[in-house]
Order: structure tokens, then sequence, then C-alpha cells
């Protein structure tokens, strides 16, 4: 099968790496505290959540399909996981339904839209909104804050003498292994096949259909994920945690130099535009920025990555027509 090229998106990458570079050599130097090692946990500690589920949702926008309804997975995993501790059930049972319970919706979206053929946009919207309501319905307005204290250390606690969270050790072996998936693998080239060309896929012998619901439930199940350690980061499981954190992640997976129509990016990228708005928002509020402005200042950045690609691609292929259209000497 053809490798498809990653030229423009290995490019991308290395900005987006510039810049977060850069962006945190300016913030330890001229913002006040961000280098302190309480800070940069809770700086990474804050990230995760959206790290977590830019893995899946980045093989998920390189093979042209995207998933809207991952926020609302979130908040039903922690719902349920607080209802269940209410009713007395061991958290060691309770953490495993709930990454049931994401395969269960990852696999709803999935199905529904390979085997019905309806548009992702339009379906994880749906269930967005379906996810969150059943959340509300489970739980109430109740919060569930009595979680086992060795849970609550692990999910918010660092290393000791270090900035590292514990948690960040996980995520660094589920993104080894996002990124030999997508990178280094059949599998993962038969993404970015499905994302560049979905019907010469198909006919080069991809199962379509199948790597799609993979995805959809890979999806579901890092949601419910993310949703157990919401909870437990912030000690509290309410049905409308990690409301709007489907955005954060998209901004970031865009940000990070992924295509939106499929078939262009690489994990490197998405993670590094992860960082690089939670680096940037962690700065701004140390400078006091107002929140609106913080607003502001990410969206143009959205935008701007989005745009400056998709120009330099242009003047690209104008510069090569110009250059074939010269006479010969």
């Amino acid at each position: 099968m053809t490798d498809f090229p990653l030229t423009r998106a290995v490019r991308w990458d290395r900005v987006v790496g510039t810049l977060l570079v850069v962006l945190l050599l300016l913030s330890f130097g001229f913002v006040d505290g961000f280098g302190n090692a309480l800070n940069l946990s809770f700086l990474i500690g804050n990230t995760l959540p959206i790290a977590l589920i830019a893995l899946p949702m980045t093989l998920l926008v390189v093979s042209g399909e995207i998933d809207l309804s991952v926020a609302s997975t979130a908040g039903l995993s922690g719902a349920v996981m607080g209802a269940l501790w209410n009713a007395g059930m061991a958290i060691e049972t309770i953490i495993p339904l709930c990454l049931l319970l994401g395969v269960v919706c990852g696999l709803v979206n999935g199905l529904l839209v390979t085997r019905l053929g309806l548009p992702s946009l339009a379906v994880t919207i749906g269930t967005m909104a379906a996810y969150r309501g059943i959340a509300q319905i489970i739980l109430g307005s109740d919060a569930v804050t009595d979680f086992p204290t060795q849970y609550l250390d692990f999910a918010a606690g660092r290393i000791d003498g270090t900035f590292v969270p514990y948690a960040f050790l996980p995520f660094l072996a589920l993104l080894a292994l996002a990124v030999v998936a997508l990178h280094a693998t059949p599998f993962g080239r038969s993404l970015f096949a499905i994302g560049a060309n979905e019907e010469a896929a198909r006919f080069a012998g991809v199962r379509v259909k199948r790597h799609k619901l993979w995805l959809f439930v890979a999806t579901g199940l890092m949601a419910s994920l993310t949703g157990v350690f919401w909870a437990l980061h912030y000690a509290s499981a309410r049905y409308d945690n990690a409301t709007g954190l489907e955005l954060s992640v998209v901004a970031a997976v865009l940000l990070g130099g992924i295509d939106f129509d499929g078939g262009k990016g690489t994990l490197g990228g998405a993670v590094a535009g992860v960082f690089l708005l939670g680096a940037l928002q962690n700065a701004m509020s140390l400078l006091n920025v107002s929140a609106q402005s913080q607003i502001v200042v990410t969206g143009v950045l959205l935008v701007v990555s989005v745009l400056a690609p998709r120009v330099a691609r242009q003047v690209t292929t104008a510069r090569a027509g110009r250059r074939s259209a010269a006479p010969a000497p």
C-alpha cells in the first residue's frame, strides 16, 4: 500500500514544536511562578484530559471522521462512577465498568456512522446531547467527592521531588502505543489512505468500515478513562464534568497540523498542539489575562494554525506552476 506523504504536516509539526519551546522559554523567563513545581504539575494535570482524548481523536480525524461526544462520554462515565460509589460498590469494580460504558458509547457512534452511513459530525452532536442527558438523569445535581484517598492522590499527586504527576506516566505509555499504531503499522497507513481517498482505500482492500468502527470504540474508551481521571483529579463526580472539553480537543488537534479533511497529520503535532494551548492558557492566567481575552487569543491562534499551512501549500503550488510554465532556456 502506498504510504501517503506527510510533508506539510511534518513541517507544521516543527512550527508548533518550535512555538511550544519558545513559549516555555519566555514563560520561564518572564512569567512569575510559571517554573514553580506546583504550577508545572498543575499545568500538566489540567492538560492531561485533553491530551488523553487527543490520542484517539487524532487517528479518527486522520481517517476523515470526528467525535464531538467525547466530553459527554467523559461526563457520563464520571456520573456512573459517582452513582455506583454512592451505591456502595468497590472502586476496583466501578472503574472497569465505566471503561466498558465508554466502549458501548463509542460502539453506538461507530455503528451509526459505519452501518447506517450517517455523517459523524451529525451523529456525535446528537449523542453529545444524549449522553449528557443520561448523565444528568443518573446523578442529578449531586456531586460525589469521597473517593478513596489513594486514588485521589494518584490522580492529583506528583512524583516526590519532581513536578511530574503520577498520571503522566500512564499517558506516556498510551502515547507511545498510539504513535506506533499510527506511524509504524499497516493499520496506521490504512488510516491515512482512508482519509486521503476512502473509495481508493476500499478498492485497495482496506476494511474501511471496520477500521472506523474500532476508532470510534477506542475514542469512547479513552473518553470514559478521561471521565474517571477527571472525577479523581478534581475529587468531584458530577454530570457536567468535562463540559466543553470536546472543543479544546478539536482545537488542539487542528493546531497540531491534523487536516480536518483527513489523510494528513502526525500524532507528535497533535500532542505539541495540546501542550502549546495548555501552556499558553496557564501563562495567561498567571499574567492575570481575563478569561475573555484568553478565548480570543486561543481562537486567533487556531485560525492561524488552520490557514497558515493551507496558504503555504497554495504558494508552493503556485510557484511550482510558474516554474513548469516557464519557457526552457
